[in-house]
């Protein structure tokens, strides 16, 4: 085996010094290789994790992440001050914020950017995020018009003041996302959606745009307007675009790219021998994969038959054989331990709970059993009567995409065996697979999520029913009324019990998503030769932190 893994490297190797060939450009001081090609580069409507890495690089809102803690930290906001009950929060911005246009960046210029992102108009999926600020729900979901409600005011030119409608203890690291950056006015009122194509560009963040060529690269120069330019180390930046693990492999291997930082993008069949390499690293992070119903297609609205699909479900076999980075199955949305919050058990954790071979089969037997039952009582004995349905993924090169297919082919048997179900394979390109899980144009979907801060909610919010990253049809007042109440309570015990009814709900009494496994991360670059990544819980490694070694 380690020799046909060693040929295997040295053809990929060969194969990368073939594919590589001149390129016209001089080389940036740092080549990162992204993953598919990004949709956009607006802060306020991306939604893939390749989009927020370059829009990240070149906007910035009050508070940025930490390279190291992953936390909110300092950003155009130099300090805060935080009024006693936790609801207002007093930001003081630079003296020197300023576009990288030239154009001064003000306290007005943050409220008319975080208006336009509540904006239903703007269609922003993360405009949940604005929940948490004072009339944001009610601007979000078109209960009301008038956007000089939000929580949101200038009280000078560089005094921000915002009021919230409870306490939220990661506040500062929410102000650090991507959709609460600050964005040029002008240029949108000028161009509408397509202001992210003005030349020049106007950032806010540690680097501008140099240059967009689609399906090749995006290179960004460093802003020597940005209040930190001083710790900014890398002048120019090339993000990569490509969904090919055999390329990726070829172009880290031969040195065109200093960092592989998609996960995808790591040929899966190579796991074993890359996990030996110095340059691979692994770490933990808050990320759960799963699987999403459209529970406005039946029958997939009746909750038996989600519950059946779900307990036949073997997530141990899965990490074992598929995915075999030391994934944990997961019972919960919530990764255990989010910011100290333990999830309830889920559905049939009795055979992620097992402790040896001889309990696991036993537990497994048991949710086989129960399934079947279920899948009976909704008027599908055997499988009888249940419609062909489709299981769409994301599908590409190789790496984390083949994992999707992967784990469709063993959900596709594991169905077929104990349940009596015909599910097909639907695979898709990117931008297909977003669009087509926004709209809920799917049978079943798999998904995913990465925690945006340290906290439960990062997760629970995304199942409101009025969340745009909800993508599953599924509303249920009581989930809703449980999550309202726990943003009302300061008392951490507390809050931490009613977040766990109201996951209970979700993935044990109404299972609109099957928990799959909890993520371990996985990048590649060689610490010789680069700099300023740190593992973090929440897989953030801001691009002004990076750097090539000389």
């Amino acid at each position: 085996m380690r020799i046909r893994v060693g040929k295997l490297l040295l053809l990929l190797l060969l194969g990368g010094l073939i594919a590589v060939g001149c390129r016209p450009e001089r080389r940036a001081d740092l080549v990162i290789l992204n993953g598919p090609e990004i949709e956009t580069l607006d802060p306020q409507v991306l939604t893939g994790q390749a989009d927020g890495r370059v829009s990240g690089a070149l906007f910035e809102g009050l508070t940025r992440f930490d390279p190291v803690t992953g936390r909110g930290v300092p950003g155009w906001a130099e300090r805060w001050d935080i009024s006693p009950d936790g609801r207002t929060y007093t930001f003081h911005l630079r003296t020197n914020a300023v576009f990288s246009t030239g154009e001064p960046i003000t306290a007005d210029d943050f409220v008319w950017s975080w208006r336009h992102a509540v904006d239903p108009a703007t269609a922003a999926d993360y405009s949940g995020f604005f929940f948490y600020v004072k009339g944001g729900r009610e601007l979000v979901t078109g209960a009301s018009t008038n956007l000089a409600t939000l929580g949101i005011r200038a009280l000078d030119p560089r005094t921000v003041v915002v009021e919230l409608e409870n306490p939220a203890p990661f506040f500062i690291d929410l102000c650090a996302m991507r959709i609460m950056a600050v964005v040029p006015r002008w240029t949108i009122e000028k161009y509408g959606d397509q202001w992210v194509r003005a030349d020049p560009l106007p950032c806010s963040g540690a680097f501008q745009l140099r240059s967009w060529r689609p399906n090749d690269r995006i290179r960004v120069e460093k802003n020597p307007r940005y209040w930190d330019a001083a710790s900014v180390r890398s002048e120019r930046v090339d993000f990569l675009s490509g969904d090919s693990p055999t390329t990726a492999l070829n172009l880290l291997l031969t040195g065109e790219v200093d960092v592989l930082i998609e996960r995808n993008l790591i040929p899966l069949e190579l796991n074993d021998v890359l996990l030996k390499r110095p340059d691979f690293h692994t770490f933990s992070y808050l990320g759960t994969y799963f699987i999403r119903f459209n529970v406005t297609r039946k029958p997939f609205d009746d909750v038996r038959v989600r519950k059946a699909i779900s307990l036949v479900l073997d997530k141990r076999r899965i990490v074992e054989r598929i995915t075999r980075l030391g994934e944990r199955p997961a019972s919960a949305v919530t990764p255990p331990g989010t910011g100290g919050y333990q999830p309830p058990p889920g559905l049939g954790d009795n055979a992620s709970s097992a402790t040896n071979a001889v309990e696991y089969a036993a537990a497994r037997a048991i949710n086989i059993a129960e399934a079947q039952r279920l899948l009976a009582e909704a008027g599908f004995p055997g499988g009888k009567g249940f419609p062909t349905f489709t299981y769409m993924f994301n599908a590409g090169g190789g790496g984390g995409s083949r994992t999707h297919e992967q784990i469709g082919v063993e959900f596709q048997a594991m169905l077929r065996e104990h349940l009596g179900l015909q599910m097909e394979l639907r695979p898709v390109e990117w931008k297909t697979y977003l669009s087509e899980m926004s709209l809920l144009n799917y049978d079943v979907i798999r998904g995913s999520w990465i925690g945006d801060y340290q906290d439960p909610t990062t997760f629970l919010d995304c199942f409101l029913a009025d969340s745009g990253n909800n993508r599953t049809g599924w509303r249920n007042p009581q989930y809703d009324a449980l999550m309202a109440r726990a943003a009302a309570t300061s008392d951490s015990t507390k809050r931490f019990d009613l977040l766990r009814q109201a996951e209970t709900l979700l993935t044990r009494d109404e299972v609109p998503v099957i928990p799959v496994y909890n993520y371990t991360g996985l990048y590649a670059f060689d610490t010789n030769r680069v700099g300023g990544i740190s593992a973090n819980l929440t897989d953030e490694h801001p691009v002004w932190a990076m750097f090539r070694k000389r």
